[in-house]
């Protein structure tokens, strides 16, 4: 007799299933989640694991347990790009440069877009943690906090005065 196991069919309806010969083994899950998070590259995973992509979107539908895995699997990998990708824009790549010669120089090369990409990524975030101009003591945070609400006041007069 075959075991039974639950799996989420379709609208998140918990279903008792057979175990059926093609059934994925948590080794071939593992193997599949386990490659999807060293390369981002779903076809990669279905070719290491055996499965066909068809196979394996169907199970991300159908399993939440899975598709939990894969979520996970592929925030690893976008973390693990994204932390290449920043070496690269700091440390540069290197690059073989041929001479007409037949000699070689290595060059470090650097991506203009790749780093202005970054910066726009991680623009607000810089923003936040950059420290504010700190006044030097409490006279200074009482000048600037006067002259604010002074300029204020006088847009409301203005105002007021306009209509």
């Amino acid at each position: 007799m075959r075991k039974r196991e639950m799996t989420l069919v379709g609208t998140a309806k918990p279903q008792l299933r057979k175990k059926t010969k093609r059934a994925w083994s948590q080794a071939k899950a593992r193997e599949f989640l386990s490659v999807l998070a060293e390369t981002c590259n779903v076809s990669e995973a279905c070719r290491s694991s055996g499965v066909a992509m068809t196979v394996a979107y169907r199970r991300r539908k159908t399993d939440a347990g899975f598709r939990a895995g894969w979520l996970e699997a592929v925030g690893v990998a976008y973390q693990r790009l994204e932390l290449e990708l920043l070496e690269r824009a700091f440390v540069g790549t290197e690059k073989v440069v041929v001479r007409r010669d037949g000699s070689e120089e290595r060059i470090k090369e650097y991506s203009n877009q790749l780093g202005l990409t970054l910066l726009k990524m991680h623009r607000d975030t810089a923003v936040e943690a950059a420290p504010e101009n700190e006044p030097a003591n409490m006279d200074e945070i009482r000048e600037r906090l006067f002259n604010k609400l002074e300029r204020l006041r006088k847009r409301e007069e203005w105002r007021g005065a306009a209509e």
